[in-house]
């Protein structure tokens, strides 16, 4: 064996590292979030500042091109922000304690940027150290395939470090990033939403049933991590938060407007086999309880770890029962065991015993009450359409009544119509009976409280004053029955008439046609 051989790790895996990383770009407001969440813990636990002191600032400028994400935590001592911020995959941080550990977010955005700079600060330090990447150089050099160079030689050749004076009170981490090359980056709206369902941020005082999570959190011995982050600075800062409502649309960003309302919340959690908390969770209880639209961006089973999304809107889909059932919700599974750690990518957690513990109880918790309820609540909505179209169509039945039939086989349609939609009716009412009935056995609180939402005695009530026996032909009303100048011989033809126009345009085109020859021969 040649020991005097040194390895060298080339180039390529800075990209793999950095430009080569994550799929969506967006990634790097939650990696720097991350970063900044975990010094605002230790700022403190260090009793640098109180616990509502910690905040977050990102600042985007579309004009300039540039975007800031800055906290008022710890900082870097400045004999460390070369150790720390030059050196790839060697945190300091550790595994299962800190939200960020492997060292390699920070350098997400040089995929996104021409220039990366890092300004930081300690406290009882006169001075502010400042390191910059070359973003647009770095990535010259990696595209250019005629020089083979080591990774080391490329970051000494693309950063730079300087110190500059500052206030020894201050302490602060600020990232920069100058001439930002992707839009999707400089979109505030788009980042706000993307923020409020990734980022950890409290719930909104308009989402209701933020107490009762907050309550089911303290009584299983659960903190959330939350932090103050606002976007934007001067009149347009606002803080961000968890971008969760009570209320649910249909339509498009031009032309929302309310379809359904949020009716309760279900918590649910699982315990592993060493006897800790596994995950812990919530879930939307709707009022019609079917799937969501895309313009509810909340909608989904969103996995948390540290109260940081994990994945997206998708990652938890492939547990799903039945797929469908996904977007029927929206809620949220915080993984609280130690031994799931999110992965490199932060887009699922990294295979070991506790994982795959976590993904057969999750799965199962889907199969079972999460499909149960999908099943009975869209069996309850069928029933209840059923009951809804009998008595719309026994309106109509009743309309025909009066104003007279086309003729005998348009009657005959509506009476057996009338028979079939009172059987379905009938059949609906026993179903409902029956869900009511389960429900209050096996005291399923979701259906239970669907029911008495939905239920109420005029929703299920089936009229039994219209029977098919008044159908009977010879107290059959005909429309040429009010043609009184025509004969009778005249009334039977243009009955004809009236017969063949129904048989040959569709409903809206026949009615309007045989109405206009009404009127003109009344």
């Amino acid at each position: 064996m040649n020991t005097n051989f040194t390895p060298s790790i080339g180039k390529d895996v800075i990209e793999s590292l950095t430009i080569g990383m994550y799929e969506d770009s967006r990634f790097i407001y939650r990696e720097y979030i991350q970063n900044s969440a975990d010094q605002i813990d230790k700022a403190i636990k260090e009793g640098l500042i109180q616990s509502s002191e910690g905040e977050i600032h990102i600042n985007i400028d579309y004009d300039t091109r540039s975007i800031s994400i800055e906290d008022n935590a710890t900082g870097i001592i400045s004999t460390e922000v070369q150790p720390i911020l030059q050196n790839i995959a060697q945190s300091t941080k550790k595994r299962g304690v800190d939200k960020g550990f492997r060292g390699i977010g920070r350098l997400g955005g040089i995929a996104y940027c021409d220039e990366l700079i890092f300004e930081t600060s300690f406290k009882g330090e006169n001075k502010k150290s400042i390191l910059t990447w070359n973003a647009l150089e770095l990535k010259n050099i990696i595209n250019n395939r005629n020089i083979k160079e080591d990774a080391i030689s490329v970051i000494r050749e693309v950063t730079t470090f300087s110190i500059e004076k500052e206030d020894s009170d201050e302490h602060y981490f600020k990232v920069i990033l100058k001439n930002v090359t992707n839009d999707d980056l400089l979109e505030k709206d788009s980042i706000k939403k993307y923020l409020s369902m990734v980022a950890p941020v409290p719930f909104a005082t308009k989402f209701i049933y933020k107490s009762k999570i907050y309550k089911e959190l303290k009584d299983v011995g659960i903190s959330l991590d939350e932090y103050k982050i606002y976007l934007n600075s001067g009149q347009d800062c606002e803080q961000i938060f968890k971008g969760y409502s009570t209320y649910i649309y249909k339509g498009d960003e031009n032309n929302s407007r309310k379809e359904d309302e949020v009716i309760d919340i279900e918590i649910f959690k699982e315990y592993s086999s060493d006897g800790k908390l596994l995950f812990w969770g919530w879930h939307s209880i709707s009022e019609k309880n079917q799937s969501l639209n895309q313009i509810n961006f909340m909608r989904g089973f969103r996995l948390r770890k540290s109260n940081i999304q994990i994945g997206d809107e998708y990652t938890l889909l492939k547990l799903q029962r039945d797929r469908r059932f996904h977007f029927y919700f929206f809620g949220e599974i915080y993984g609280i065991h130690a031994d799931l750690i999110p992965n490199s990518r932060r887009d699922y957690f990294t295979e070991n015993k506790i994982f795959f513990e976590f993904e057969q109880k999750l799965k199962s918790f889907f199969h079972t009450k999460v499909y149960k309820l999908c099943y009975v609540a869209s069996e309850l909505n069928s029933s209840l359409k059923r009951i809804e179209s009998l008595k719309i169509f026994e309106g109509e039945y009743l309309q025909k009544q009066t104003d007279g039939f086309t003729d005998r086989k348009e009657h005959e349609e509506f009476v057996e119509q009338l028979r079939v939609k009172q059987e379905e009716a009938e059949k609906a009412k026993i179903k409902i009976e029956k869900i009511q009935k389960e429900a209050d056995e096996k005291s399923v609180i979701p259906i239970q409280r669907i029911l008495t939402r939905v239920i109420q005695p005029e929703t299920t009530s089936i009229s039994t004053t219209l029977t098919i026996s008044e159908g009977k032909q010879d107290k059959t009303k005909f429309r040429t029955d009010k043609l009184s100048r025509l004969s009778n011989k005249e009334r039977k033809f243009v009955g004809k008439i009236f017969t063949i126009i129904r048989d040959v345009l569709d409903n809206g085109s026949a009615e309007d046609l045989i109405c206009k020859i009404e009127e003109e021969i009344k």
